[in-house]
């Protein structure tokens, strides 16, 4: 192994998501039992303002049920299915929408483990920032120390900040130079970016009073590059298929995995 290489911390990104339906109870956790450090999920807010782990505003594609999360109370939509059936069948029919409170529950029983829970921009447009921000400053306050709340939404960061929030995550659009500054006026805990949008060059990640997370990684080779370059995070779809690389297992097997 490259003594140089700093030990990564692997992200599930919407749990175990290439074997399990995307930001479900089931998949969550199997992405912790299969070695992964943090997991990562998203949040939009049901018609009473409950926190949901959903990723799109839309039902359809992971429940097959029309209409919008923001326009169902919650004590609907966790009796829906979120269990994906254009991709399993009718294998994860019981696994329904899960919320924010059941899901940070699972932290109760991983105590390594970190949540970065994302608040998708949808939520923030349609119940405002300021509410948006105090209901996840509520939630998160008592796992304040193994959460990390993400957004590509900078008011809503910057509001949660002024809330107390203890640690934050930007997700950057673009690799620039105002992208850049942006961050070094935020001065979040960690920045988000899919590798895919820093140019294919030997670029050198930015510096400043941030880790760095990088999505969405499922080759070995290239979580192996960006480990090498600086990143602190790798994201993931694929959490078994990473660390039972051969390549990269003592790396990551290293850090404590598995």
């Amino acid at each position: 192994m490259d003594d140089l290489i700093k030990f990564p911390q692997l992200i599930a990104h919407r749990g175990y998501s290439e074997c399990y339906p995307e930001n479900t109870l089931i998949g969550l956790e199997a992405a912790l039992k299969a070695g992964a450090d943090c997991i990562e999920f998203d949040v939009q807010f049901s018609k009473d303002g409950v926190p949901m782990v959903m990723h799109d505003i839309k039902l359809k594609r992971t429940t097959g049920v029309g209409g919008f999360v923001n326009e169902i109370p919650a004590v609907q939509l966790v009796h829906i299915s979120a269990g994906e059936k254009q991709r399993f069948g009718e294998q994860f029919n019981n696994e329904p929408i899960p919320t924010l409170s059941a899901v940070l529950k699972l932290l109760d029983q991983w105590p390594q483990a970190t949540a970065f829970v994302e608040i998708k921009e949808e939520t923030v447009e349609h119940f405002g920032v300021d509410s948006v921000a105090q209901c996840l400053v509520s939630a998160l306050t008592p796992y304040s120390d193994r959460c990390v709340l993400i957004s590509f939404n900078m008011p809503v960061l910057e509001a949660a900040k002024r809330m107390g929030i203890k640690r934050t995550g930007w997700v950057i659009q673009d690799w620039q130079d105002d992208s850049l500054q942006r961050a070094q006026k935020l001065k979040p805990d960690v920045l988000l970016c899919n590798y895919k949008k820093i140019p294919d060059v030997e670029h050198v990640l930015w510096k400043g009073p941030w880790q760095w997370a990088l999505y969405d990684v499922i080759d070995p080779e290239v979580a192996l590059r960006w480990v090498r370059r600086g990143a602190h995070y790798i994201e993931t779809w694929d959490v078994g298929g990473l660390l039972n690389h051969k390549k990269i297992m003592s790396v990551f097997k290293g850090s404590g995995h598995g």
